[in-house]
């Protein structure tokens, strides 16, 4: 099969586009022909080598946890999908080496769940990752509630318009760092947006006066730090970027695989409740230009890679 892959730790000059022997499927796995796999900042932070006290790379790497397809092959043991099953998945396991950036993908049947038929292949590929940090910090970490007012950072990105969604969709009223560019964007999203940048704790005590009762950071250092200034004396903060959250007493939060959060996630998307916004595809091969634009941490929702479909 094509697929991008890396045989040492580095920036995206190691990726390298060509043939990878197809994966074995296991008896609790389907083999998953890709449609569309997501960028995430954490594919790059792995890829550059941030990640190796926790996640052992078995080169060489295929990258990517995101992805949406269709079902080819299920294992032995299998009987929640069949073939031509459409399905979304996180497909991380707990080492580096079969992502998702390939024509195929054997995927744990603990990280799938049918995908939204109202999204198509490239926005339901930028639903899992990003969609499952939002909900498991939301609804288990903070455990926010009708009525609580949330402080989500980067409400525009990947992980923070799906939070801003959520915590609207559960009640709570959500106020969104974004650049001023996105404002629209998030206020579309249902958030109220703040611009980054110096006095950003005033506009946030403008908005909330008596502080926020939760804190979603996505971002990590100036960020993290305003967000523990704001806080009401008994709120929660939780960060999903930055190890220092302890100091200010907060927790951090690093997403599982949950095929019933996923599940769940699929079936708000269909409902209209949650969407994704795609900022912009590229193929296969051009994946590490993908990657390089991600880096920048400039984008509007998800960047995704497609790989060409062959009935």
């Amino acid at each position: 099969m094509k697929a991008i892959s890396y045989s040492r730790y580095g920036g995206a000059e190691v990726l390298e586009y060509g043939e990878r022997p197809d994966p074995k499927v296991g008896p609790d796995s389907v083999l998953v022909k890709v449609r569309a796999a997501a960028v995430n900042p954490v594919d790059w932070k792995a890829r550059e080598g941030h990640l190796q006290s926790g996640l052992e790379a078995v080169f060489p790497v295929i990258p990517g946890w995101d992805v949406s397809g269709v079902v080819v092959q299920p294992g032995i043991a299998v009987d929640e999908f069949a073939v031509g099953d459409e399905v979304i998945g996180y497909v991380r396991e707990d080492f580096l080496s079969r992502g998702t950036f390939a024509e195929y993908v054997a995927a744990p049947v603990r990280t799938l769940a049918r995908k939204p038929l109202s999204l198509s292949f490239e926005a339901a590929a930028g639903l899992p990752l990003a969609g499952l940090t939002a909900y498991q910090v939301l609804h288990r970490s903070l455990r926010i509630q009708d009525g609580d007012t949330v402080l989500v950072h980067a409400a525009a990105g990947g992980v923070g318009s799906l939070a801003v969604q959520l915590a609207r969709h559960a009640g709570a009223r959500v106020i969104g760092t974004a650049s001023d560019h996105n404002h629209d964007h998030v206020r579309h999203l249902g958030g109220e947006p703040v611009a980054y940048g110096e006095g950003l704790a005033d506009r946030i005590r403008a908005l909330a006066p008596d502080g926020v009762d939760a804190a979603f950071d996505t971002v990590g250092g100036e960020a993290l730090r305003v967000s523990a200034e704001v806080l009401k004396p008994d709120g929660r903060l939780v960060s999903i970027a930055d190890g220092e959250v302890f100091s200010y007493g907060g927790r951090y939060a690093f997403v599982r695989p949950d095929a019933d959060d996923l599940a769940e996630l699929s079936a708000l998307a269909e409902e209209g409740v949650i969407s994704v916004h795609v900022d912009r595809t590229f193929p296969l091969e051009q994946a590490a230009d993908a990657y390089r634009l991600n880096e920048e941490g400039r984008t509007r929702g998800k960047i995704v890679v497609t790989v060409p479909w062959e009935s």
